[in-house]
């Protein structure tokens, strides 16, 4: 067998990695994984195989936004990247969840939040990804599933697919796709954003896969290894106008911006015993409450039952050369 420095520097069909402590450790090994996986490659060893994502072919001018994990401000820059690429052409985002529904769902229209309530009575999860998209960002968006995630991030099963021959039969001129936590979108988009917290290492386990198969990175806050960072900032979608309000978020957010008199803020949306034992101590005049996890069938819920005003909010995307860098990558403009 020739001794290469690179696995490219010859042809291969899989990687086996015969190494152990001291000569490669865990960190090294999941570097030379990654490039496996970027190579298009299968890395195997004595307990363990990866195998690379597959990704369904896709022939529209589109671009997938990833994250590094759960909460890291993926969703809000799937927004600002759909809004920004409206304002000269017709988009659709095809957005995955775990709590997407059976079938690709189609949303045309800004849903309310009666409309939320609605379908979180029916037995929907109502604060899914692409009803979040579809409400804030004010694009048509199409909600798909998808189950389980690997540590390179491919999915074990979705719709996403199906999903992706919707959104083309409605003749878009771009289409965003909209991962899931650390889960990839299983299209082969024409470019790719990948969105991280100072939370989570970009060059820890399988995160420098994500960032070479990236063509642009996002730190939300001071994340080494950003091409560019951003700050998110809450945004009521309705006036508050100076009243008693009670923010909802499923994590952290600043809020002495706001137009309102902030009697309490919440980080507990993802932890239902917690937000429900809060409730029973707020008197507010209005819910102001991120679209995500339990703010429907929850917080929604408490503010109709109290006759307060449930309003959404937006996290606003902002920072220096973020426009510039997305339109460079979806470049071709509508002008009709």
């Amino acid at each position: 067998m020739p001794l290469v420095d690179a696995l490219d520097a010859v042809e291969a069909d899989i990687v086996v990695d015969l190494s152990d402590e001291p000569v490669l450790p865990p960190a090294e090994r999941f570097r030379l994984a990654g490039r496996a996986l970027v190579l298009g490659l299968p890395y195997v060893g004595a307990d363990f195989r990866f195998e690379p994502p597959r990704l369904e072919p896709f022939d529209l001018p589109s671009l997938s936004v990833i994250g590094t994990g759960k909460r890291v401000g993926k969703t809000a820059v799937t927004g600002h990247v759909a809004r920004l690429l409206a304002l000269d052409r017709n988009v659709v985002v095809v957005a995955m969840g775990r709590g997407g529904p059976r079938e690709p769902e189609l949303v045309e229209t800004q849903p309310t939040v009666e409309e939320l309530l609605a379908l979180s009575r029916s037995g929907r999860h109502a604060a899914s990804d692409h009803l979040e998209t579809a409400a804030l960002a004010g694009v048509t968006t199409i909600g798909c599933r998808r189950a389980g995630g690997g540590l390179a991030g491919a999915v074990f099963d979705s719709n996403v697919a199906a999903g992706a021959e919707l959104a083309r039969s409605l003749d878009p001129d771009a289409v965003v796709f909209d991962g899931s936590g650390a889960a990839i979108p299983p299209v082969s988009t024409s470019a790719r954003i990948l969105v991280s917290t100072p939370a989570h290492d970009l060059d820890a386990y399988l995160n420098p896969y994500r960032v070479a198969i990236s063509d642009l990175v996002v730190g939300v806050g001071d994340v080494p290894g950003a091409d560019i960072r951003v700050d998110l900032h809450l945004r009521a979608m309705q006036p508050l106008r100076g009243r008693r309000t009670a923010v909802f978020t499923a994590g952290p957010a600043r809020v002495e911006h706001l137009d309102a008199e902030v009697i309490h803020v919440s980080r507990n949306l993802a932890n239902r015993e917690a937000l429900r034992a809060e409730l029973q101590r707020i008197e507010a005049d209005v819910y102001l409450v991120e679209l995500k996890a339990a703010a429907i069938d929850v917080v929604a819920e408490e503010a109709a039952a109290r006759g307060a005003e449930l309003v959404l909010a937006a996290n606003d995307v902002a920072g220096e050369g973020l426009d510039e860098a997305i339109r460079s990558l979806l470049p071709q403009r509508v002008t009709a």
